[in-house]
């Protein structure tokens, strides 16, 4: 016997005209709604944690400084958002190198970006009681807004359309990320659309990259700290 509560679906008219972060967007797109799942559970906690750190490199808001070893510092104003303010705040008091501010900030996020995916309306969230007594708890997509992402990325990818920083950015995570083979045949896994994926991480963002070259160098880092990170933890297992 299965019984099933589902979480009601809404949230304030505020939220709902804000841009979800870019951490939200790249979970929405790691999730694979035939099995709902998440895609590179092991290591997901760099991968948010990459993603938090990229939008505050997008904002001007974190650079990256010191050669040859890169450290990672916050810098501007704080942001407003609790996510976002949460990673600054952590990276204002040390620097570190960017593989030491991913693992730090990453760990929470997964269920703090789950419960902002469901309070936009992005995932539905599913409690069930098996056997009328173990709890367990699943998703489903609430909205069309993965489809969406996921068109952009594709684009970008395999038709080598001109991206904006955002969709360029979800693209190059992806890669870093080493889930990129995961959507295949959605995103066809070969060898152009790897080739086109690692220029996006080396900051070949065209015209969204115009006027941000700290910016880029900053990302570039972050990303190939994420890479080396992902792949050392993948290779681990």
């Amino acid at each position: 016997m299965t019984e099933e509560h589902r979480e009601p679906v809404g949230a304030s008219a505020a939220r709902q005209l804000e841009e979800p972060l870019l951490v939200e967007d790249l979970l929405l797109l790691l999730f694979q709604p035939d099995s709902g799942a998440i895609a590179g559970e092991t290591t997901l906690f760099y991968v948010l944690g990459g993603a938090v750190v990229a939008e505050l490199a997008l904002r001007n808001l974190t650079e990256a400084t010191g050669r040859p070893t890169h450290r990672v510092s916050a810098r501007g104003e704080a942001p407003e958002d609790p996510v976002l303010r949460a990673a600054w705040d952590y990276l204002r008091t040390r620097a570190l190198d960017p593989q030491s501010a991913i693992a730090a900030i990453g760990p929470p996020l997964r269920g703090q970006v789950l419960d902002r995916l469901v309070g936009s309306g992005h995932l539905r969230r599913h409690k069930k009681k098996r056997l009328g007594f173990i709890p367990s708890t699943s998703f489903t997509l609430g909205s069309a807004r993965r489809s969406e992402l996921l068109a952009g990325v594709r684009a970008t990818l395999v038709d080598a359309a001109e991206p904006d920083a955002r969709t360029a950015a979800l693209a190059a995570l992806l890669s870093a990320s080493a889930n990129l083979h995961q959507f295949d045949p959605e995103i066809p896994w070969t060898s152009a659309v790897i080739h086109r994926a690692k220029d996006l991480e080396n900051g070949s963002w065209g015209a969204a990259a115009a006027g941000t070259s700290v910016t880029m160098t900053t990302l570039s880092i972050l990303l190939g700290a994420l890479g080396a990170t992902s792949g050392a933890n993948t290779a681990g297992r």
